[in-house]
């Protein structure tokens, strides 16, 4: 046992001195483009904090007008009052939209569409990960509703908007763990088998079949949609988890910032020449491979009609 703990203590030891050069390694890829944003006008979800705070506080640095669609609105002020002072960029507002439930992101739809007459950025960065099972007041098991369907409607509901302001880009937060995930059509809430990893992993794989269709049904427009991959990140997702938030502790060195984080975001939201990607996956500020599952057009478009369904909606 003490030889044991004699090695791990000196791993431990070795990955700390190393870190640096770890941590350089991990870093991963950073948002090049100059681009400026005034008179721009964009919405971030989740971003009172983690990815979606660092990519708000770029976006406004760059002069453009920033809503924070977040479920705590106190914790949504707090953050945009700090990026406003940090960027001297007044135009950070902070709006109330609860993704576990489809009221609150239809008044969220209906207060911006009276607020504002553009969008030229959504970045769906909100999301939840590794809950115990529930079920949203509409029914939905809690992943695919606020990771997937929450972001879907959120979407049909402003792409008016979106296609009357274009060029406009529609940025999607998905996970290398869609690489584990299935859609499962016969049980999709859960209710015959719940394992609350794979749901997540589920969600993100919708993530990447709702970009690459909604991609293909965008042609034309002037409006582009990015898959993302932020990395593995030091930040607030893995709350529900008491296992991961103590290896995310032990390995914190070694995990993404934030700030690196939201580079990739900020890079499909930003970059000139994309758009001949559009519908594609993005890691580390660059297109990588997705699975086999998330090529799949069959599935992407079968999805789409199964989420207007269970939404009791119609895209045009």
């Amino acid at each position: 046992m003490l030889v044991v703990l004699g090695l791990l203590t000196s791993f431990l030891s070795f990955l700390y001195v190393t870190a640096p050069s770890i941590r350089k390694f991990f870093a991963g890829g950073v948002c090049r483009t100059n681009v400026q944003l005034s008179g721009k006008v964009v919405v971030i979800t989740g971003a009172n904090t983690g990815i979606g705070k660092e990519t708000a506080r770029e976006l406004a640095r760059r002069g453009a007008r920033v809503y924070i669609a977040c479920r705590d609105v106190l914790k949504g002020e707090s953050a945009a009052s700090e990026i406003r002072a940090d960027t001297k960029n007044s135009q950070v507002l902070v709006r109330k939209l609860d993704l576990s439930d489809t009221k609150s992101i239809r008044a969220f739809a209906e207060g911006f569409l009276a607020e504002e007459k553009q969008l030229h950025i959504l970045i769906n960065n909100a999301g939840v990960m590794l809950c115990p099972y529930s079920k949203t007041a509409d029914g939905f098991e809690t992943h695919l509703a606020v990771n997937h369907l929450g972001h879907f409607l959120l979407t049909h509901l402003l792409l008016g908007q979106l296609k009357d302001s274009a060029p406009a880009r529609v940025v999607n937060l998905s996970s290398v763990a869609h690489h584990a995930g299935k859609i499962r059509f016969h049980d999709l809430q859960g209710e015959k088998y719940y394992n609350r990893g794979f749901a997540y992993c589920h969600s993100k794989l919708a993530n990447v079949l709702f970009t690459r269709e909604l991609a293909k049904r965008l042609k034309g427009t002037g409006v582009t949609t990015y898959a993302v991959h932020p990395g593995i990140v030091r930040s607030e997702l893995v709350r529900h988890s008491f296992l991961l938030c103590l290896l995310w502790r032990l390995f914190s060195p070694f995990l993404k910032t934030t700030w690196e984080g939201a580079q990739t975001s900020l890079h499909c939201a930003l970059a000139e020449g994309l758009e001949p990607l559009s519908g594609k996956y993005f890691s580390d500020c660059k297109k990588t491979w997705v699975s086999p599952r998330a090529r799949n057009n069959k599935t992407a478009e079968r999805l789409w009609n199964v989420s207007c369904e269970l939404l009791g909606i119609r895209w045009e």
